[in-house]
């Protein structure tokens, strides 16, 4: 019988877990922190995990890590947990979770090979791993929701722009001009930050990841390999690495 997993993922817009079968991501969970211990109990309950990582970019209650450290064999990723890559950052212990766990998953996945994934939620990350498996760091920019929102809280008169709508490089009114110049702008600001990359590193692997990856694929002229799952992948490679 294949040994199982929980890999947990505390973002800032969403609380998610997945249940691996082996290296097989087989379930994913998305659920409040207002109720995060009654789910994680029903997971354990029916999966039976034999351990645990938890990635956290928020002050989530420590109740939720006595729980999974009761119940599983939790490993809680920080600055000095064990990786399957040098972590070079100048500052590690600023360093998201969320961004480990994205790089462990390039090294798992384009072994020696420079490699760049592209996270989009909340915020924009960009993480560059070295073909000689080193990550020194990369880039961070707001995210959709954080520029809508800006343009609106930041000015007197411009409304609150949802992203579903028109879209054209031509807004015709204020709603779709706003529309435009943020979803364009990040479409341009992703494929352009791609090319600064490949202009330093040569061909390089680039990965779109994060709940809003499936937006913007489609929006973008570069084909990129997409895949929502990314970060999941990197938290079970963190985990597996702690044998």
């Amino acid at each position: 019988m294949q040994p199982v997993s929980l890999c947990i993922d505390f973002g800032n817009t969403n609380l998610k877990a997945t249940i691996f079968h082996g290296d097989r991501l087989s379930q994913k969970f998305i659920f409040s922190e207002s109720d995060a211990i009654n789910t994680l109990q029903k997971i354990i309950a029916i999966h039976n995990p034999q351990k645990a990582i938890l990635s956290s970019v928020i002050n989530h209650s420590k109740s939720i890590d006595n729980f999974l450290q009761e119940n599983t064999k939790l490993i809680v990723l920080n600055s000095s947990t064990k990786l399957p890559f040098l972590n070079a950052y100048g500052t590690p212990e600023t360093l998201g979770n969320d961004r480990l766990a994205l790089v462990a998953a390039l090294s798992k996945q384009f072994p020696a090979q420079d490699s760049l994934v592209v996270s989009i939620g909340t915020c924009v990350t960009y993480s560059l791993l070295a073909k000689n498996n080193a990550f020194r760091g990369g880039a961070i920019s707001p995210g959709v929701e954080l520029r809508l929102r800006s343009l609106h809280e930041f000015t007197d008169k411009l409304p609150l722009v949802s992203r579903e709508g028109h879209i054209s490089i031509l807004g015709y009114d204020t709603e779709t001009a706003i529309r435009s110049g943020v979803i364009n702008g990040m479409v341009a600001e992703i494929e352009g930050m791609i090319r600064f990359y490949e202009g330093q590193y040569g061909k390089i692997n680039a990965v779109l990841t994060g709940g809003d990856a499936p937006f913007f694929e489609s929006r973008m002229k570069k084909k990129i390999f997409a895949d929502t799952n990314f970060l999941f992948k990197g938290l079970y490679a963190i985990l597996e690495q702690q044998k």
